[in-house]
């Protein structure tokens, strides 16, 4: 998994857009603006908001239930850091899904993760490997809820898992690199477990099992190959919609 419309009030698709509600609630007045912030972006981390989506300030705003200041202000650092892009109304949106863009942002995180493993295999222990069977296991037993909206829960799953290992990188340079990426990933991964929901196929968490292994028997190599699988999995689902799509864009549908 490698691992989100028009605003917080659009109408819910039949894939479960009900989770995107839950990605948001009510905050408080203490540091406000870094509240609101740090909502809608772990909401675009995990993949709440589809590609295409648009974000209205006063539909967000009423349901964040705070003033537009704030979430003016934080979507115009969402712009900045490339995870949503301005439009001529002043709305922003999630950015389209294109060829250009997927190839761009897998080929970056293969490069970037994959060095993230490599250095954080020698500082994991046998605790660290219990924590990322457990998110597994956890996760293989959310899947199997067929026919329940599950996608915000797996998706949280899967970051959980990834920056278990990332962290044990001892980086604080490539960190925000990493975070910066999933953000700007979020609605691609959306949409290509979308895809694999449709398509079947190996268990969503296969490539997980595979790096666990790789890490236990501390095989850099081999750690730092299924980490690129798993990252790959999702980004070729997406390139295959692509290239049967007309227009070549296989992004959501995309709200006003």
């Amino acid at each position: 998994m490698g691992a989100p419309s028009a605003g917080a009030r659009a109408r819910k698709p039949a894939d479960g857009g009900h989770d995107r509600d839950e990605a948001l609630s009510p905050v408080g007045r203490e540091t406000l603006q870094d509240r609101v912030y740090a909502q809608l972006r772990n909401s675009l981390i995990n993949g709440m908001f589809d590609a295409g989506d648009v974000l209205r300030i006063v539909d967000l705003a009423e349901r964040l239930q705070t003033s537009t200041m704030p979430v003016r202000e934080a979507l115009g650092r969402l712009v900045s850091e490339q995870a949503l892009e301005s439009l001529p109304n002043r709305s922003v949106r999630v950015p389209l899904i294109t060829r250009e863009r997927l190839d761009d942002l897998a080929r970056a995180r293969i490069l970037i993760e994959g060095q993230m493993v490599a250095l954080a295999l020698p500082n994991m222990k046998d605790d660290d490997f219990a924590v990322l069977k457990q998110i597994n296991i956890d996760c293989d037993l959310a899947f199997e809820q067929h026919g329940k909206d599950i996608g915000h829960v797996t998706s949280a799953l899967n970051q959980q898992f990834h920056f278990h290992i990332y962290h044990a990188a001892c980086s604080q340079v490539l960190i925000p690199i990493v975070e910066s990426l999933w953000l700007q990933s979020g609605a691609i991964i959306r949409k290509a477990a979308h895809i694999h929901d449709e398509q079947g196929g190996l268990a969503a968490t296969n490539h997980h099992w595979a790096l666990i292994d790789a890490l236990e028997k501390r095989d850099a190599e081999a750690a730092m190959q299924s980490l690129s699988n798993d990252i790959s999995r999702s980004f070729d689902l997406i390139r295959g919609r692509l290239d049967a799509e007309p227009d070549g864009n296989a992004s959501g549908d995309h709200h006003a």
